[in-house]
């Protein structure tokens, strides 16, 4: 049953929102949010080697595979929209033409939350660019006299979903997800991802180490979970778990 609520994930590449983000995603469908994903690139250049490395390969070929691919993923994940954008990668190329695009998005969806990537990624700046990026547009969506004709978005809360190695992008999460019930999904969407199969294993690691430190913050048993860092603080009306 759709709640009317939307959310948002703002991904770099078109693999980023499946290891990063595909438990939260598929766990707020379930329970009827709306989630819009934006794939800013399709990862052609930087993140599609087992691609590159068959004869005769292009890159539009490359492109047509690792959106192939995306949809797939998005489709087990139970996303209700994926947006390719295609800006290139390593170099991504982040216009204000392509900032004022997302401000659109987030005025017509108004979503409840934003994910995206950390601020830091001294192995990838197309991340770090994207974070940057997609906070930005959340900035002007919010400007009363940015297109004064559409209505202006409130304060959704932003997380940072795990970058590849956190230690080195100095993220530290402050908000563990239980994705337990929905592992089966990610691992589903997870499989779809076929030109980067050597990180299969590794985001399943990453998860059911999370999935260790969550159940240690908690009362509840869990076994998989999804880090993410807050930017701003968390409003509540009781501090009752």
């Amino acid at each position: 049953m759709m709640t009317g609520k939307t959310a948002l994930v703002v991904s770099a590449h078109s693999a980023d929102f499946v290891w990063r983000a595909g438990g939260a995603i598929a766990l707020h469908a379930e329970q009827g949010v709306a989630l819009t994903v934006v794939c800013l690139s399709f990862g052609e250049r930087g993140e599609s080697a087992k691609l590159w490395r068959q004869d005769g390969m292009t890159t539009d070929r490359v492109k047509t595979e690792r959106r192939r691919e995306a949809e797939a993923a998005a489709s087990a994940l139970g996303v209700a929209d994926i947006q390719f954008w295609d800006l290139g990668d390593y170099p991504i190329t982040l216009t204000s033409t392509s900032l004022l695009r997302l401000v659109d998005v987030y005025r017509a969806i108004h979503p409840a939350f934003m994910l995206t990537h950390s601020k830091e990624d001294p192995y990838n700046h197309d991340h770090s660019a994207v974070s940057e990026f997609a906070q930005g547009a959340r900035i002007t969506a919010q400007a009363h006299g940015h297109n004064p004709s559409q209505k202006v978005i409130g304060a959704p809360p932003v997380l940072l979903f795990e970058p590849h190695q956190p230690e080195q992008c100095r993220w530290t999460p402050n908000v563990l997800l239980d994705i337990t019930n929905v592992w089966d999904k990610k691992r589903a969407a997870i499989e779809c991802m076929a030109g980067q199969e050597h990180l299969w294993e590794y985001y399943t690691r990453v998860a059911l180490q999370r999935g260790v430190q969550a159940a240690r913050n908690s009362d509840r048993k869990i076994t998989y979970a999804e880090g993410y860092e807050a930017v701003f603080p968390h409003v509540v009306g009781s501090l009752v778990p």
